[in-house]
């Protein structure tokens, strides 16, 4: 089944969409979504096309992503839409060239281990000459407001005694790793972002997402929660490559979505917000476990290879304190269970 013709997904879909935002932001303007191919990306867009057309909001986006087969394998089922243009652009090096932007959206990153081992210069310039070329456009364009999607792998470890991070945390990331490109160039996307508030005055609002997992999300995904749903709907044990007792949020890609639209709609100008509940902060082998149980298989322990093993995180404790943003109204659909459940059985009837 393709998954767009998944109920699951669609009733997930209307959900985000029926929130009670501001959605007058929308109506008659211009979004431009980074990263539109991607996990966050590819849910934010079939959010924005089914207010289109369930609420009449006549608002265009551009979905801009590196090649065409990502875009059209995404969101092809639209045809012609006359409120979608399927953009093709290499952030790190092309200027987007739309004729118009009042909302900025970039959520195009590098987001999973293979990746971050792999190209890890890449990973570093979409974060960073990405950002920038995002910036340049809201500057251009005079957008209303700009959105930077970033991460808590800003943080690093948690501080000692173990609580929760908080917006104001400065983070601890030794740089000197390949591994910490990714969460370097995040953080000097952050700076990217209040250097063009200072200097041009832009209106600018950064959620940072948990680690995020869903439906949308691709078969090449190495991140543990993806490998460990791939699994789960192979009918395979669920391979653990650690001891698991790392403990990090989570959410359901739905549910980042609607933390991404509450921080655009209703954030402080120039804040960041973390998007996290503690219903959905869990250690990697308890997420194991419960994917394990829902499809009645075993979790397993195997080492990981060298170049797995360069794309790991190093931080044993992350997780955020997200009461800021629950402060502006945002509060998650699912915990952890109830969104590994619902993506394994969405999952079987769409990939197997």
């Amino acid at each position: 089944m393709f998954l767009y013709d998944n109920r699951c997904y669609l009733d997930d879909i209307t959900r985000v969409a029926d929130m009670a935002l501001d959605w007058e932001l929308f109506h008659d303007a211009t979004v431009v979504v980074s990263g539109a191919s991607g996990m966050v990306g590819t849910f934010l867009v079939d959010v924005l096309m089914a207010r289109n057309i369930s609420h009449g909001l006549n608002c265009t986006i551009h979905a801009v992503a590196r090649n065409l087969s990502g875009l059209t394998e995404r969101f092809g089922h639209y045809g012609a839409h006359e409120n979608l243009r399927l953009t093709v652009a290499d952030v790190t090096v092309d200027a987007i060239d739309v004729p118009s932007a009042d909302l900025v959206i970039h959520a195009a990153s590098n987001t999973h281990p293979l990746q971050y081992a792999s190209d890890p210069i890449g990973t570093i310039m979409t974060n960073v000459q990405g950002t920038r070329s995002m910036l340049d456009l809201a500057v251009r364009a005079h957008a209303r407001r700009t959105v930077f999607v970033s991460s808590v792998e800003i943080y690093g470890e948690n501080r000692p005694g173990g609580a929760p991070f908080t917006e104001s945390d400065m983070g601890r990331i030794d740089s000197n790793t390949l591994r910490a490109g990714y969460p370097e160039s995040k953080r000097t996307g952050e700076t990217l972002c209040q250097a063009f508030r200072a200097q041009y005055g832009i209106d600018v609002v950064i959620p940072r997402l948990p680690r995020v997992f869903g439906p949308t999300m691709r078969v090449t995904d190495t991140k543990a929660a993806s490998q460990f749903l791939l699994r789960a709907i192979a009918g395979e044990d669920i391979v653990l490559k650690s001891d698991g007792e790392q403990q990090y949020s989570f959410c359901h890609v739905s549910d980042a979505v609607s933390a991404i639209l509450t921080c655009l709609t209703a954030g402080q100008s120039g804040d960041a917000y973390n998007v996290a509940h503690p219903s959905c902060d869990v250690r990697l082998k308890d997420l194991a476990q419960i994917v394990a149980e829902k499809v009645g298989r075993a979790v397993v322990f195997a080492s990981p290879d060298a170049q797995e093993a360069g794309g790991y995180s190093q931080a044993t404790l992350a997780v955020m304190d997200g009461s800021k943003l629950a402060g502006l109204g945002w509060a998650p659909h699912y915990d952890i269970r109830e969104g590994i459940n619902r993506t394994v059985d969405l999952l079987k009837e769409t990939l197997v």
